[in-house]
């Protein structure tokens, strides 16, 4: 509200101070547009944040889930989900065009926490690196269900190889919230710390990513624990 005491909605702030002004419901009110009979749009975008536990819940929830409160459907559903994945895909844009180095696993998981943490599925990706542990490319290797992904170790070799990595890192995500490597991330990776030394291009950790926290199997020292659990494995 201004000092005349006319309202200012969330469009006009955004125009006059800059979206970074707008707190997350204000932000959402304008995705959405429109409220529905008896409810404004800014209650309407409260309410929704306050159902999914803020915009982390938002970010994993698809369009459906969205779309189910009253004065949603499927139209605003969607309309919040691109947003989402905008924001997303902005933001992946943006850390490939700074080149960011990623020498240690935090780097690394400042890296992956806002593309993967709060995915409902499993996603692996290789980060090659060059000579300085600055990022060449972030490949996504593969994508499955809540559940697991079928890769093998040749999968982000070939990828490494390809953007003439000098080292890589796999990053992958465990949407349980529990980023304790299972036996067959271990044996996984054993296969490709093997496979990365025959073609010299070396692995140097693999990081899981939940919710909250994030496992580095280099500082764990599981890299070479991998190699007992994949013999046990086989």
């Amino acid at each position: 509200m201004t000092m005349t005491g006319t309202w200012v909605g969330p469009r006009e702030r955004a125009a006059m101070a800059g979206m970074e002004c707008l707190g997350d419901a204000e932000l959402l009110a304008i995705v959405l547009g429109t409220g529905c009979t008896g409810v404004p749009v800014g209650v309407l975008a409260a309410r929704l944040l306050e159902e999914h536990g803020g915009v982390g819940g938002l970010a994993r929830a698809g369009v459906g889930e969205l779309g189910e409160p009253p004065g949603m459907g499927t139209a605003k559903g969607a309309r919040v989900a691109a947003a989402i994945e905008l924001g997303r895909r902005a933001m992946f844009a943006a850390s490939l065009d700074a080149l960011p180095r990623l020498p240690d696993r935090g780097a690394v998981e400042a890296w992956a926490r806002p593309r993967l943490a709060t995915l409902d599925h499993e996603e692996l990706w290789v980060l090659a690196l060059d000579g300085r542990h600055g990022l060449r490319a972030a490949r996504r290797v593969a994508s499955g269900g809540i559940h697991g992904m079928h890769v093998t170790a040749r999968d982000p070799l070939r990828i490494a190889l390809r953007e003439a990595a000098s080292a890589f890192v796999l990053v992958h995500n465990h949407p349980s919230g529990d980023p304790t490597p299972s036996d067959e991330d271990l044996a996984f990776t054993h296969a490709v710390v093997e496979g990365a030394l025959a073609v010299g291009t070396p692995l140097l950790d693999h990081v899981i990513v939940a919710r909250r926290h994030a496992t580095s199997m280099l500082e764990a020292g599981l890299l070479g624990v991998a190699r007992v659990r994949a013999k046990a494995l086989g």
